[in-house]
């Protein structure tokens, strides 16, 4: 095993390369340049973040990471999301679900219910803070969008 620091520098995480390589050898990441590669990519995120943050091997969590660069590069060149004058936080959730051909059920674990989820996408309640915050980790963007 090897220790990691991690980009700040304040800790380290035992990784055991082994293991690593073996993660690494199924899951296949690369620089996503199609949809299809994207849509791979991020249904690999969703069977990690399934298990829960506080599960995951520091090699899962290690693959996690690289997986959420290797997405938020592939979005931000692909999508160009923006606020602008026109865009509202509503819209920019639903031009995020077009876009992945989400169906609002999709979004309930985020939201914490049908209910909310419901009224939020009905525009009859705002995106509070930690909503934003949810959704920008399950869509892979900054919060400041939904905000």
């Amino acid at each position: 095993m090897r220790d990691v620091g991690n980009v700040t520098g304040v800790s380290s995480v035992r990784i055991d390369a082994g293991k690593y390589s073996r993660l690494l050898a199924k899951a296949q990441p690369r620089a996503i340049t199609s949809e299809e590669e994207n849509e791979r990519m991020l249904a690999l995120v969703d069977q990690l973040m399934s298990k829960g943050e506080e599960n995951l091997t520091p090699e899962e969590s290690a693959l996690f990471d690289l997986l959420v660069t290797l997405i938020e590069k592939f979005e931000t060149e692909h999508y160009h999301l923006e606020r602008n004058s026109r865009s509202t936080p509503l819209s920019i959730v639903r031009e995020l679900m077009a876009a992945r051909d989400l169906k609002p059920s999709d979004l309930w674990k985020v939201f914490g219910s049908k209910g909310l989820a419901s009224e939020v996408l009905s525009g009859k309640r705002a995106i509070s803070k930690s909503k934003a915050k949810a959704l920008a980790e399950f869509f892979h963007v900054s919060a400041e969008l939904f905000i």
